[in-house]
């Protein structure tokens, strides 16, 4: 079976799942490894946003802002949770096709504590990406290039290895450049060679 990168993104109105609310996320494929060979995959060629309605009336008003999402039209317009995740599943395993999702971020785990949460509330058949098939960059970075976690951050990486496009706040926007960055982290050799 191999591994399918499924690149993530969410924007939400707070620091955790629960008392706050996810209000969109976007996932975009950023290849296919089986062990052997790594085929990177035009991340704007499979893709899956949606907007959802919060599911709390507590909201920080910075993390809000970053997202420039209209809250007070998510409530009356956004999909409902339920629904939101069952598509998503859906799709994340039509995208699989039988090998074995697996969640991509940069950083991994703001982004992974939200889904896992909202999978395993929301969706009828929990998380398709189990509950840890997730791979975060900023690690793989850090032991590519044999660095400090503090010295993982995009603007100490080689130009190279970070995507082309800008890094927007809109879920869908984020996930595409940062599945971009993640096939380029993939093919890199890295400084392991370094001593």
């Amino acid at each position: 079976m191999a591994d399918v990168y499924i690149s993530a993104d969410i924007e939400a109105d707070g620091p955790i799942p629960g008392p706050y609310s996810m209000l969109s996320f976007g996932f975009a494929v950023a290849g296919r490894f089986d062990g052997v060979l790594f085929e990177r995959i035009d991340p704007t060629s499979l893709t899956f946003y949606c907007e959802l309605a919060p599911i709390s009336d507590a909201f920080e008003p910075a993390a809000l802002a970053k997202s420039h999402l209209d809250r007070e039209r998510l409530v009356r317009q956004g999909a409902s949770p339920p629904i939101a995740m069952n598509e998503a599943q859906a799709w994340v395993k039509s995208v699989s096709r039988g090998d074995r999702p697996v969640m991509v971020g940069y950083p991994l785990v703001f982004d992974w504590t939200f889904l896992y949460w909202y999978f395993r509330r929301y969706a009828d058949q929990g998380s398709p990406f189990g509950h840890s098939s997730g791979l975060d960059m900023k690690t793989m970075y850090a032991v590519k290039a044999r660095k400090v976690l503090t010295k993982a951050t995009k603007s100490q990486m080689p130009r190279q290895l970070l995507s082309s496009r800008r890094h927007t706040h809109h879920a869908l926007d984020d996930a595409i450049e940062q599945a971009e960055m993640f096939a380029n982290l993939f093919e890199w050799e890295g400084d392991l060679a370094r001593d």
